[in-house]
């Protein structure tokens, strides 16, 4: 019988022992920021449509009624210019700023927070993906106050098509905003509070001539982000715009837009972590 060294021997394979019993199981790789922000879109999109519609019903005959309202006031020029585009943009602050504020105040309130945290998502998609869903709802909403406000009080109407420019940006400043009322509201009375307050500064600084607000409510008015989207669109209330103001008008738009986002996405990481 021949003896082999102990050394030439194969060292035996280490016994596995199975998940939970001290080894780790690997974890999924972390999804991208595109494709999650467009499956949280999608989701809130088709979960919000059936609540989201009369409300959006809602805001569009509430800026109708305010440029009626006004109609008996303001005649024409600047004013009227002034009057149709605040109240087109209304239609956005009361979707993306008031109503994502409290849909955000009540995930806090309830809980909800946690589903999205245990979700291999980037907490950017989940702020970007509920704000395209709601800014996408005053689409329609935005396109009927224009035509009407500009029917109404007989302004041009072959410059509309910069509304799909004003809609979006206008809607990224004004969601951001909201979410990050909702996320930083400690209460969730206190968030439907904010986005209330919120929608109301739109209404007082958007709509209103900025010519005819005393000086405190004008600085007030250019901190407000959906501004910048109402000085574009009444710009294109004219035969000739200048588009080389209103180009200025939506970047400034935009960059405040991304502002807004990512302290909402700051506000969301700090509420999940609490």
């Amino acid at each position: 019988m021949s003896t082999v060294p102990a050394e030439v021997l194969p060292a035996p394979a280490p016994a596995r022992r199975p998940y939970g019993e001290g080894t780790a199981a690997p974890l999924a790789p972390r999804a991208r920021l595109l494709p999650s922000m467009a499956a949280v879109y999608r989701a809130q999109l088709s979960r919000a449509r059936v609540a989201r519609i009369p409300l959006l019903f809602v805001a569009t005959f509430q800026s109708i009624g305010i440029m009626v309202l006004m109609r008996g006031v303001v005649d024409g020029g600047s004013e009227a210019r002034a009057v149709v585009a605040g109240s087109t943009v209304l239609v956005v602050a009361f979707v993306a700023l008031n109503l994502l504020a409290q849909y955000f105040g009540q995930l806090r309130a309830t809980g909800g927070l946690d589903h999205y945290a245990t979700l291999p998502v980037p907490p950017a998609a989940v702020v970007l993906g509920a704000a395209g869903a709601y800014a996408s709802f005053t689409v329609p909403g935005t396109a009927v106050t224009a035509v009407v406000g500009s029917v109404l009080f007989g302004l041009p109407l072959g410059h509309l098509w910069v509304l799909a420019a004003v809609v979006p940006l206008s809607g990224a400043a004004l969601a951001g905003l909201g979410a990050a009322l909702g996320l930083l509201a400690p209460r969730q009375e206190l968030a439907t509070l904010l986005g209330q307050l919120g929608m109301s500064a739109a209404l007082l600084l958007g709509v209103l001539p900025a010519e005819r607000l005393p000086g405190p409510l004008g600085w007030a008015r250019d901190l407000l982000p959906s501004t910048y989207g109402v000085e574009a669109l009444a710009r294109t209330f004219v035969p000739h715009p200048d588009w080389a103001a209103v180009g200025l008008d939506l970047a400034v738009c935009g960059a405040v837009g991304a502002a807004s986002l990512a302290v909402a996405t700051r506000a969301y990481r700090r509420a999940v972590v609490r």
